[in-house]
């Protein structure tokens, strides 16, 4: 048993990932004492959160045992057992968000149900179970037919865009529980961060635009690009809509496409997100600490830019293991540049950090935050 002994608000964030990492400077300047529940001491949290359990959010025992003296328990990803969440909540234990909204994030059948209950704009679904099934979903939609997993999905991990029915075996092959979309032909992917307090406070951040490679975001512009400013009202709109309507307490992330008909929602995230890194030195108030504001139902900061344009770069991974000795060029190169490690080992793919590049000029700034991501994982020059 710890002897740690807290002098602020405690929340408990289940998981120990970069998402809990980035919570601490925030949690710092609020007063807020963070605990995290890890797999090992080794993640990337648990390195620098002096109050970490190790343990499995697998099991009910475990997650008990953390809850016991946090204030709210929270999460920096969607794995923990529906039915534990529960359990969690019906032992008096304050859960945000608890598990009928977080349900939405964890199954995507029950998201999409629930969206077109709503009248969200989504893809063409169905629950399919064989590839007869999915055949039959191709011939009213046509193909390509996406199958995801129905959960655990994310990076482009559970996600097949198949052509042939070929590949609809092989995706069932995987043994994964999965459902059918129509293949949307998208023009661009957009973000909407949104935090809603219990008591139901609401603010948006602007509409971002992701840039994905191999089912990766690999940058994110803030704002989005040369978007009609009714439709970025729009997309701000649905967010805060399904926000509301699925009872979310702290942060919702709706990922959407923007098709030459209009958006549509592609995935929810309840908990920071990639998609909002930016806000850390591009917002008034950081996804991270409006996070920790809306699950302790303290009222919510300004989601104002800092900055006309604003660029996040995820740094991947590479074959260069010590990436320290690079700081020095990139740093000394860019004063501005703001550079983000998570302590975690570093493998090829593997999101190890990310850059923030801050000013007026989207295609200054663009070049700005790529050159240190090149640098920093190849050593080249941009």
């Amino acid at each position: 048993m710890s002897s740690y002994s807290p002098i602020g608000p405690v929340v408990g964030i289940v998981g120990a990932g970069q998402l809990a990492r980035m919570s601490q400077p925030p949690a710092i300047a609020l007063g807020v004492e963070l605990r995290v529940l890890a797999n090992n001491r080794d993640e990337s949290a648990a390195r620098v959160i002096v109050d970490t359990r190790v343990g499995d959010y697998r099991d009910l025992d475990d997650l008990r045992d953390f809850a016991k003296g946090c204030d709210v328990v929270t999460f920096d990803h969607e794995h923990v057992p529906t039915e534990h969440i529960r359990a969690l909540a019906a032992s008096g234990y304050s859960v945000r968000p608890g598990a009928d909204a977080l349900v939405h994030a964890q199954d995507k059948a029950v998201m999409r149900e629930r969206l077109s209950a709503i009248d969200v704009p989504c893809p063409a679904w169905a629950r399919v179970s064989s590839a007869d099934d999915v055949a039959r979903f191709a011939g009213e939609h046509g193909w390509p037919v996406v199958l995801k997993a129905v959960r655990g999905g994310y990076d482009g991990r559970g996600v097949w865009v198949c052509r042939t029915p070929e590949e609809v075996a092989e995706a069932f092959a995987t043994g994964t529980e999965l459902m059918a979309e129509a293949f949307v032909p998208f023009e661009r992917e957009l973000a909407v961060l949104v935090a809603r307090s219990p008591h139901g406070q609401g603010v948006s951040y602007p509409v971002v635009e992701t840039v994905q490679e191999n089912g990766i975001c690999v940058e994110v512009l803030a704002p989005a690009p040369d978007l009609d400013p009714e439709e970025a009202a729009q997309a701000q709109r649905i967010a805060l809509k399904i926000a509301e309507e699925l009872g979310v307490t702290g942060l919702l992330a709706v990922e959407m496409f923007k098709t030459a008909d209009g958006l549509v929602v592609n995935e929810l995230a309840m908990r920071p997100h990639n998609s909002g890194h930016w806000t850390i030195e591009g917002a008034t108030t950081s996804q991270f600490e409006q996070h920790l504001r809306a699950v302790l139902d303290l009222p919510l900061g300004s989601p104002k830019m800092t900055a006309q344009v604003v660029v996040m770069a995820n740094l991947l991974g590479g074959d260069e293991p010590d990436l320290f000795k690079r700081y020095e060029h990139v740093l000394a190169h860019d004063p501005g540049i703001k550079l983000h490690f998570y302590g975690k080992q570093v493998r090829p793919g593997r999101k190890i950090g990310h850059v923030t590049a801050l000013g007026s000029n989207l295609d200054e700034v663009r070049a700005r935050a790529r050159h240190a991501v090149v640098y920093l994982t190849t050593g080249e020059y941009t």
